[in-house]
């Protein structure tokens, strides 16, 4: 399966993000996915990318030219794809998705995964969207999804297409439902 991942380009001040990402990172190279991502080589984004391809995975790293002029950009992938700017990046990790995983990161991590869930919300998209609740990190953001279903601003449908996620075992588990589901 191609699988999108937004997660910061910091490491974050949890020590424990750094080795559930490389734990990702590793499974999905050894189990055969591709990675698709922002393309750094940085913080959580360089361990996720240089894990995965330690485990043999091809990974696909989507980068806009203003990033890569501050040599950030991860030289080691499989595939380096340098667009133009932010709004193609994101296009291009929606399009080549058959699943969606955030990890922890911050505002830019956040918007990307909630254009994602509201074009799922709208029909537009019908991959599964999996926050990986590492450390209770989307504690709040699931208490607030909840929150818009008690007050009415969200159907329990549209609710329960956003999946939080405690451990790679639940994130494996999704991923190989969606195999059998769709013949990946």
């Amino acid at each position: 399966m191609k699988i999108t991942v937004y997660l910061a380009s910091h490491l974050g001040a949890d020590v424990s993000f750094r080795a559930l990402t490389a734990e990702l990172g590793t499974w999905l190279g050894r189990e055969g996915h591709v990675l698709i991502y922002g393309g750094s080589d940085q913080g959580l984004m360089g361990i996720l990318a240089d894990s995965s391809l330690a485990a043999g995975g091809q990974v696909t790293g989507i980068i806009p030219t203003f990033l890569k002029a501050r040599e950030i950009e991860h030289t080691g992938l499989t595939h380096l794809i340098e667009v133009e700017d932010m709004t193609e990046r994101k296009q291009l990790l929606r399009e080549q998705a058959d699943l969606f995983i955030a990890l922890p990161g911050g505002p830019g991590t956040l918007e990307e995964i909630s254009e994602i869930i509201s074009m799922a919300r709208l029909d537009q998209l019908t991959q599964p969207i999996i926050l990986y609740n590492m450390a209770g990190f989307y504690d709040s953001l699931r208490d607030l999804f909840d929150n818009m279903l008690a007050q009415g601003f969200i159907t329990a449908v549209e609710r329960d297409k956003v999946i939080f996620l405690d451990s790679l075992d639940q994130i494996a588990a999704i991923v190989a439902e969606e195999e059998r589901s769709h013949g990946h």
